[in-house]
């Protein structure tokens, strides 16, 4: 059996421990987060492993090109920048790591919900510019409402397990899983959920299946909902849909940590139109894709990742 270590490329910023995880694990980091892509095509035949966050796609021009490549480590949780059907054909493993940054985009989410609640974040600046309402400020409890969570992995769960002390009813759906009901979740089937959600809180991938599913015609279904937070990737919801929503009085008020397209340099006439009109209002929170990125979070990806490629029987070639 061949044991040399595997040669990993690392070509995105990441916590400066993920080369001494790497070579504590028996790899052989090659850390270069400056690399450019034409740089990485020309060298991956080179390497056996390769760790990506969000810099470039792993698609079938990389993969064909990657011929002695044995795995994909994604540093986060979404994979929606790798061709994963094609690596799994090409019998290449993906590994990603949403262990490491459910906590903190928990964190946000419930930080998203309680200035929205709260009105934190225009009463601030309100008293910044002199204007003292305390009645137009007034906020709202959590306590007594509905939450929904759609989609119940690592982020739902972990938001799930925040709200517990908020004495709110907490429902669930997951159109992929069952049985997860417990003593801060209940699970219920598509219809009850668009029944009695007033919060929407959506944590699910980006696929074929769920781009754009939020749209006027879904969101129409509910029957209930007052808020929306948005934690998980922009182009599962309309950005259209939101303000029609909110233009209609139906939809109280939103987080979004996500946009269907974030670079905002680079929108589209119609997506343009939709951001300014979301930008405009103060019932809307917007953050720039920082929900699972604290401090905390950047150092137990590398952590999660490194342990799931050892466990996974990565370290060495076979």
């Amino acid at each position: 059996m061949n044991t040399r270590p595997h040669n990993v490329l690392i070509i995105d910023d990441m916590h400066s421990s993920i080369t001494s995880l790497l070579k504590d694990a028996g790899f052989i980091p090659d850390y270069r987060p400056e690399i450019k892509k034409g740089e990485v095509y020309q060298i991956i035949h080179q390497y056996e492993g390769l760790i990506v966050r969000s810099k470039m796609k792993v698609d079938k021009e990389l993969i064909d090109r990657a011929v002695n490549l044995k795995f994909v480590g994604r540093a986060g949780a979404g994979v929606d920048n790798v061709d994963y059907q094609y690596l799994d054909q090409k019998g290449i493993r993906l590994v990603n790591a949403p262990e490491g940054n459910r906590d903190a985009l928990a964190e946000h989410a419930m930080g998203m919900l309680l200035t929205l609640f709260n009105r934190i974040n225009t009463a601030d600046q309100e008293v910044r510019q002199g204007i003292w309402r305390r009645e137009e400020n007034r906020g709202w409890e959590i306590m007594g409402h509905t939450i929904g969570i759609f989609g119940f992995g690592y982020m739902g769960e972990a938001f799930a397990k925040r709200l517990r002390g908020f004495e709110c009813n907490v429902i669930a759906y997951d159109g992929y899983k069952s049985g997860f009901s417990n003593e801060y979740v209940t699970q219920v089937d598509l219809e009850t959920f668009m029944k009695e959600t007033e919060i929407l809180s959506i944590h699910v991938p980006l696929t074929s299946e769920t781009k754009y599913m939020f749209d006027d015609a879904f969101f129409g279904q509910f029957q209930s909902l007052k808020v929306l937070l948005n934690t998980s990737r922009g182009e599962v919801v309309k950005l259209s849909a939101v303000n029609n929503l909110l233009d209609s009085g139906r939809l109280v008020c939103a987080g979004l940590d996500v946009l269907e397209n974030e670079k905002l340099d680079r929108l589209s006439d119609e997506q343009q139109t939709e951001f300014e009109k979301l930008i405009k209002r103060d019932n809307v929170l917007l953050t720039p894709h920082v929900g699972g990125w604290s401090y905390e979070s950047y150092r137990k990806i590398n952590i999660v990742l490194v342990k799931k490629l050892v466990a996974e029987g990565l370290a060495h070639l076979e």
